[in-house]
């Protein structure tokens, strides 16, 4: 069994970072496998539409998104978290989600997975921002448990996130939740 974490943050070993690697942390006290991914220095493009995916063909984009694809379509668990910018998940992770869900949506590899959003914010746009990458779970068919609250947290410089006792603790909580899901589906 195998749990993932992608951080769309551009910033390495920042809040995003912490609040990922605490549900990772959380996930693994359970027996299963984690693995945190940072996009931050990776080669991400956005999508182009030339539709090439949707009629079973590779995508021809020469980028960092196809080996991580990869690792999502053999997890278990998958794990998105990104900062707030502007009101919304960081175009890094927009990109991202982009592509891999256009190049998922007709074969569906990740219908029946486990996952969900992590969100950090200085002070606005979590909600928003959760529900965002929350709707590209729900269109992959995938199952979202739940915590104590949304899964988001607060936090703007380094380091900042883990003085928020609540967001840390939501977090954690969906780990605990996201292993008991995958555990339970592959029994």
């Amino acid at each position: 069994m195998k749990a993932i974490g992608i951080v769309g943050s551009p910033r390495k070993a920042g809040n995003t970072e912490i609040l990922t690697a605490h549900t990772l942390k959380a996930i693994a006290e359970e027996g299963i496998n984690t693995e945190l991914i940072r996009l931050s220095g990776l080669s991400i493009k956005p999508c182009n539409a030339c539709r090439l995916c949707r009629e079973g063909k590779q995508c021809p984009i020469d980028d960092d998104v196809l080996p991580i694809y990869r690792k999502m379509k053999r997890a278990d668990a998958i794990i998105l978290a990104s900062p707030v910018y502007f009101g919304s998940a960081t175009a890094l992770m927009k990109a991202f989600i982009e592509r891999t869900g256009y190049m998922s949506y007709d074969k569906r590899p990740f219908a029946g997975k486990v996952g969900g959003p992590l969100v950090i914010a200085r002070r606005a746009g979590k909600n928003f921002t959760f529900a965002e990458m929350m709707f590209w779970f729900q269109i992959m068919g995938m199952i979202v448990p739940g915590s104590t609250y949304w899964n988001v947290a607060i936090g703007r410089d380094k380091g900042e996130v883990a003085n928020d006792e609540e967001g840390m603790a939501t977090a954690r909580n969906f780990g605990k939740n996201v292993a008991f899901l995958v555990k339970k589906l592959k029994s």
